[in-house]
């Protein structure tokens, strides 16, 4: 039997919660592919759930991590687009932090040929998240006012970028005054520094009465509230993330007021054949941007794979402006 390593999940905790474990290979069938992982794109709800605070689905396992990049290794008998020795990157529901993991065709695209597997690792999950919220959900369109928080995230910074390319207005929240420079750099207007100032009536004080059309929050909690103060007439709030809480009160006479707009939004939890259609999407409306440099996926770093315990530790003190690479050897 052959065997690879994996970073599992002990136990809830912090990142000594997490331990490489020797597990058999998988083997692929249907439309399914073994990749030879070569890197893996992190995401806060890698940390989150290593907490114990974003469960797995249930019929998943205790391996985290929901993107890669790598070589296909083997195919099932339904796969038609690639072969053993194809680079692609791919989304997956579970177990990317290993040294093969197990992709659906359907959730993977070619590596473009001159990018390296660190570039791509970083980019399935941020631009199917983005895609969906900001354009599909938020229907985006060019000259409004788009606000983003945790505008230096791995999802915020491809925000940023995209709602620039189709010609909207972007303010965005961060946590330090380094982090709005850096955003501003990547096409970012008008940077808050939520430690310090009031998102809301910075916003308000720029804009006037007018607020902002479409806000992304991965924030959630008393956020909630903020964010209706701050949308316009007939604006839209699309909620990615809870963690400032996944409670909070709501004012529907505000709403009603106001005739706001309300989404929710998770990638993982979407059946198969709607993530193939995510996927498709980015393929044909982002991708050629990628490729052509209007987009540029924002890396923070590149850890090795064996240092996956100072890879969360970043991630947990939010000292990241972009994505954390694993990169597997």
């Amino acid at each position: 039997m052959k065997m690879m390593q994996v970073v599992a999940i002990s136990t809830p905790g912090d990142s000594t919660s997490l331990v490489f474990e020797t597990r058999a290979k998988p083997v692929p069938n249907g439309a399914g592919m073994l990749v030879r992982v070569r890197a893996i794109g992190m995401n806060r709800a890698d940390s989150l759930q290593r907490q114990g605070l974003y469960p797995m689905p249930p019929g998943l396992g205790n391996v985290p991590g929901l993107e890669l990049a790598g070589e296909v290794a083997a195919v099932g008998p339904d796969v038609g687009r690639y072969k053993p020795g194809d680079r692609v990157f791919a989304l997956v529901a579970e177990g990317a932090y290993a040294e093969y993991c197990l992709v659906d065709e359907g959730l993977s695209l070619p590596v473009p040929e001159n990018w390296d597997f660190a570039k791509a690792a970083a980019v399935m999950e941020v631009a199917c998240t983005t895609n969906e919220t900001v354009f599909e959900l938020g229907q985006l369109e060019s000259g409004e006012t788009f606000l983003v928080h945790a505008g230096a995230s791995g999802v915020g910074t491809t925000a940023v970028q995209m709602a620039k390319s189709v010609g909207a207005r972007v303010l965005f929240t961060v946590g330090t005054d380094q982090k709005i420079d850096l955003v501003r750099g990547i096409g970012g207007d008008l940077g808050i520094n939520y430690q310090t100032q009031d998102f809301v009536a910075e916003a308000l004080g720029v804009l006037g009465e007018s607020g902002v059309d479409l806000i992304q929050d991965l924030v959630g909690g008393d956020y909630l509230m903020r964010n209706l103060e701050l949308l316009s007439p007939a604006g839209r709030l699309v909620l990615v993330g809870a963690l400032r809480g996944e409670t909070s009160e709501l004012s529907i006479g505000l709403m009603l007021k106001k005739r706001l707009k309300v989404f929710g939004f998770t990638l993982r939890a979407q059946k198969l054949e709607d993530k193939r259609r995510i996927v498709s999407r980015v393929e044909q409306r982002w991708l050629p941007k990628y490729i052509d440099g209007t987009i540029e996926p924002v890396i923070h770093c590149a850890i090795p794979f064996r240092e996956v315990h100072r890879a969360h530790q970043l991630m947990d003190n939010n000292e990241n402006f972009g994505k954390i690479i694993l990169e597997v050897d």
